[in-house]
């Protein structure tokens, strides 16, 4: 929960904003949130506001909007820097708090004018690795679906296959997969809906694996909860009989990953989205836009990671060319 009683009244304007008219979902209200007091921590800290050093322990609720006035793209390259030097955070987490910080600043200047500068304007995104996206390979994915099917040793295996056979057929996000209700799903057409980043909407169409894990696990579903958080309308239910949670997932998926035998600690659930990518578009030769679809990437450069393929594979090509023999 935010505590918004800590943040100064232009903040708390600026997630209003954000969460009504730019329908932002809470992860990313709860994320702007953080990004922003932080920024703020370390301005205050930067311009000599407060005599604390650590920035958990510096309230920002008295920045005056006269002091955000005084902030310039070096500041915030400052904070950059700091967040890098200090916290050694990651490329990836320091453009996230650039981002934030633009669309805060933006909100400021253009929607709230509160400023007639902004200082974010000419703000550039850190530059990310390429790194290649770790995956599971064919047999690995194949062995995992095996051990997970097996009920001897799990008295949720149909829930738990059906879990992993949707995450490794059609690379949905954990928070997607928590969220799915019965109702989503339909089954005449062979798909369902998700709602993705941003709120966003998008149809996931279920092949004939995800069908058939799907109707095995729901003849032995048990009734839900009918509680606040509409346990009997979710699709994947706990032991308690409540819609189940993230870190549940994230325990039945490194559980499997463990008893089949791969490290769990080098495959996570957002691997297996990485495994059911790479597979459909070295397999499936998926177009790179069906995948972003189906996938729900806003930007195709973010797909365009999965177009990797092995090396065995490019010095096959290479072989194949009828030129080689040349």
């Amino acid at each position: 929960m935010i505590d918004r009683n800590n943040n100064p009244e232009y903040l708390n304007s600026f997630l209003d904003y954000s969460a009504t008219i730019l329908n932002k979902s809470p992860n990313s209200i709860k994320e702007y949130n953080y990004d922003i007091m932080s920024f703020l921590k370390f301005i205050k800290m930067h311009f000599n506001l407060t005599k604390v050093t650590e920035l958990d322990n510096i309230t920002i609720n008295d920045i005056t909007i006269d002091t955000i006035k005084k902030i310039t793209l070096n500041d915030i390259h400052a904070y950059l820097a700091y967040m890098t030097n200090t916290f050694h955070s990651k490329a990836a987490t320091r453009a996230r708090k650039a981002s934030s910080i633009r669309i805060f600043f933006k909100y400021l200047t253009q929607k709230a004018g509160l400023l007639e500068i902004n200082p974010a304007q000419n703000l550039e995104n850190p530059k990310l690795d390429r790194r290649q996206p770790k995956y599971l390979t064919l047999d690995d994915s194949k062995k995992l679906l095996e051990v997970t099917a097996n009920e001897d040793e799990n008295r949720n295996a149909k829930r738990d296959f059906a879990i992993i056979t949707l995450f490794l057929n059609c690379g949905m996000r954990l928070s997607e997969l928590v969220e799915i209700n019965i109702s989503d799903i339909e089954f005449s057409e062979c798909k369902m809906k998700v709602i993705g980043k941003g709120n966003k909407e998008r149809t996931i169409y279920l092949n004939k694996a995800c069908m058939k894990a799907l109707k095995e696990y729901l003849e032995i579903r048990p009734e839900g909860k009918k509680d606040t958080s509409n346990s009997n309308k979710a699709l994947f239910l706990s032991e308690r009989h409540t819609r189940i949670g993230r870190r549940t997932v994230q325990y039945i998926v490194e559980k499997e990953l463990n008893a089949a035998g791969l490290d769990s600690k080098k495959c996570s659930v957002h691997k297996l989205r990485h495994t059911a990518a790479t597979l459909m578009y070295q397999y499936g030769k998926v177009d790179i836009r069906a995948l972003q679809e189906l996938l729900g990437h806003e930007s195709i450069s973010t797909t365009e990671i999965y177009t990797h393929v092995e090396n065995t594979q490019v010095r096959d090509a290479v072989e194949s060319n009828p030129l080689s023999d040349m």
